[in-house]
């Protein structure tokens, strides 16, 4: 009975913060079209996310490419596939597992610093003081971090993708004796425009929901210094699940639209 109970608790509480959630992000859509538009703030924080991400991003990218590659090479040579290896690697990279990866990546890092930040100012009451001073600390705070998450993370994954193309790249270069010229003919014949457009788009969903899970998890925080560090946890726990409910929808809606 009581573990029942527990369960329905938590059921209930989950619906509470979903319904909490969106109604925060009713707000976002509500203030990003009202002025003063805090342009100065939003390039701030589109440059920290940028490039506090970069290495990382390169990094996951880089290693990313050249483990893929890797662990493909030995079950294409068995069929004699390797000529396959440009078109498949770099499919796979575009279309799913390099948005995916660094999304999740991002959530991390940028989600995290979100949650953290918004939450240290709200616990010491740095948000209250701007709501007397007639400051609208949402406007500031808020629309301003996730329009920046919104924007630069299509562009990590851009960079990402690329970086993870010149790793396999590499490997087929040492392995195969493929030139990164041949390599690279053969990866643009192979892509095509419908592997790109579901891949940004989504991208920008997965840039929204990073800010938009940390800011909300930052902004509503409580309970002092302990609730700090819930707020990062659970920002970046909330929005990796969240992620693969997006791309869940963006591939279910990319395969009714090029069949």
């Amino acid at each position: 009975m009581q573990q029942s109970y527990a369960s329905n608790s938590r059921v209930s509480s989950f619906f509470i913060e979903i319904g909490e959630l969106s109604r925060f992000a009713g707000r976002f859509f509500r203030e990003v079209f009202s002025r003063p538009f805090e342009f100065r703030e939003f390039l701030k924080q589109s440059y920290q996310m940028g490039n506090k991400s970069l290495l990382l991003v390169g990094v996951t990218g880089f290693i990313l490419g050249l483990v893929f590659t890797l662990q493909s090479r030995p079950t294409l040579m068995e069929f004699g596939a390797v000529s396959w290896m440009p078109s498949m690697i770099s499919i796979s990279i575009v279309r799913e597992i390099g948005p995916v990866i660094i999304a999740l990546i991002c959530a991390g890092r940028i989600g995290s610093s979100i949650g953290a930040e918004l939450g240290s100012m709200r616990v010491t009451e740095q948000i209250d003081a701007m709501e007397v001073s007639g400051t609208n600390p949402f406007k500031y705070l808020v629309v301003t971090r996730i329009l920046a998450a919104t924007l630069m993370l299509p562009i990590l994954i851009v960079i990402g993708d690329l970086i993870a193309l010149f790793g396999s790249a590499l490997v087929e270069n040492i392995k195969g004796n493929v030139t990164f010229v041949l390599y690279f003919n053969e990866v643009f014949e192979a892509l095509e425009f419908s592997d790109f457009l579901p891949a940004t788009a989504k991208s920008f969903f997965f840039g929204f929901a990073i800010g938009l899970v940390g800011c909300f998890k930052g902004y509503n925080s409580k309970k002092g210094t302990e609730g700090v560090g819930k707020a990062s946890n659970s920002a970046v726990v909330f929005t990796s699940l969240l992620l693969f409910v997006i791309d869940f929808i963006a591939v279910f809606v990319s395969d009714i639209i090029y069949g």
